[in-house]
């Protein structure tokens, strides 16, 4: 992924605290030579002080061998995408057919060595990290083996502790453009108001040091 100046995050916690709030991404792993690689759409858990991401696959999955033959991956999230027409991204005095039409995003790609959890104990206390991410209100029994109701589900799965190595993230939220452009940006996502339009924009006026 292409990163440039303007578009890299400001410090951590910008991409932190955005990862915070998406938690389903797809996760890359290598295929064998010849083949493409395997790419596997999944929730998990990410812990920025554990510098690790948590998640569970169904065992009759195919990437396994791929996994184990090679545990380097990438775990990818993207989220608050626009298209955004050439007419708002026109340079101030130039005509409006002139500018460039182009996507914004927010992405975030996690270089990760996978460890695959099999024992039991170790898959249960995985599975009780990813329920309390995502129902902290609890109303679910906890994951307890050889118990009802889901030790005797554990053999069917198997769990993926993603070890974070490195991190790419980017905000493509015209931040190089001049502040007229910038503007008719705005006016356009906010009179447009299609999905993800609001998420853009405050991503813009965040970036620009304005209130959303």
């Amino acid at each position: 992924m292409l990163v440039h100046p303007w578009d890299a995050p400001r410090d951590d916690t910008e991409w932190q605290d955005w990862l915070s709030a998406h938690d389903f991404g797809q996760l890359a792993v290598n295929g064998p030579p010849g083949e493409p690689p395997f790419v596997q759409p999944l929730h998990f858990a990410y812990d920025p002080a554990e510098g690790d991401a948590v998640t569970h696959l169904a065992r009759p999955n195919p990437l396994w061998p791929a996994l184990e033959a090679n545990p380097t991956v990438t775990l990818s999230v993207v989220d608050d995408y626009v298209f955004v027409p050439g007419p708002w991204q026109a340079p101030p005095g130039a005509p409006a057919e002139h500018g460039t039409p182009t996507s914004f995003y927010a992405a975030v790609q996690l270089r990760c060595t996978a460890h695959i959890v099999d024992d039991p104990a170790t898959k249960a206390d995985l599975l009780a990290r990813q329920m309390a991410h995502f129902q902290p209100e609890g109303g679910s029994a906890r994951p307890i083996v050889g118990e009802a109701p889901f030790g005797r589900l554990l053999p069917g799965i198997r769990g993926i502790r993603l070890h974070v190595t490195d991190v790419r993230a980017k905000f493509k939220y015209a931040a190089h453009r001049p502040p007229e452009t910038q503007d008719r940006i705005v006016d356009g996502l906010t009179t447009r108001d299609a999905p993800g339009d609001a998420a853009a924009r405050a991503h813009l006026l965040r970036r620009r040091g304005r209130p959303a």
